[in-house]
């Protein structure tokens, strides 16, 4: 007859066995808690670009009147780190000054966006599909902000 193991009982863990997988098991809850905690440096906080706040109420359509590619995107991204409410932006026909036309509303929006870009002539010209308050076409007078970059 053979004698008996002794490899452990089949029926019952040994202590010893008992204590191996408690400190794994801590060790691993150790390990959840830490990769929860850590913190990722490929989160950003906050927005790539400013969020108008609510108060925003008008809605401005920026057009590039220029042959400078991205002006208009330029000039949406300062409008917008301004506090203005970009809707769209594009490109439109040559213009050598920066006009702002006024589609609804008063003139203020317009000296506000003048004051905001440093340049521009004011029009009023209402618009019977109201699609945006404002349309600033932005000529060749307009140099985008020196400190900006996205």
């Amino acid at each position: 007859m053979a004698t008996a193991g002794t490899d452990g009982s089949i029926l019952e863990f040994s202590v010893r066995d008992k204590r191996l997988r408690l400190i794994l098991l801590a060790i691993a809850a150790l390990l959840l808690i830490a990769v929860a905690v850590w913190p990722r440096k490929d989160v950003v906080e906050g927005y790539a670009y400013p969020i108008p706040p609510q108060d925003a109420d008008n809605t401005i359509e920026v057009l590039n009147g220029t042959n400078r590619r991205g002006l208009a995107r330029d000039g949406t991204r300062w409008l917008r780190s301004e506090g203005f409410d970009v809707v769209s932006f594009g490109n439109a026909q040559p213009a050598d000054t920066t006009v702002i036309l006024v589609r609804r509303g008063s003139a203020e929006i317009g000296a506000r966006l003048r004051a905001a870009l440093g340049t521009g002539l004011i029009r009023l010209e209402p618009d019977s599909l109201p699609r945006v308050d404002a349309t600033v076409i932005l000529g060749s007078d307009y140099q985008p902000a020196a400190s900006f970059h996205p």
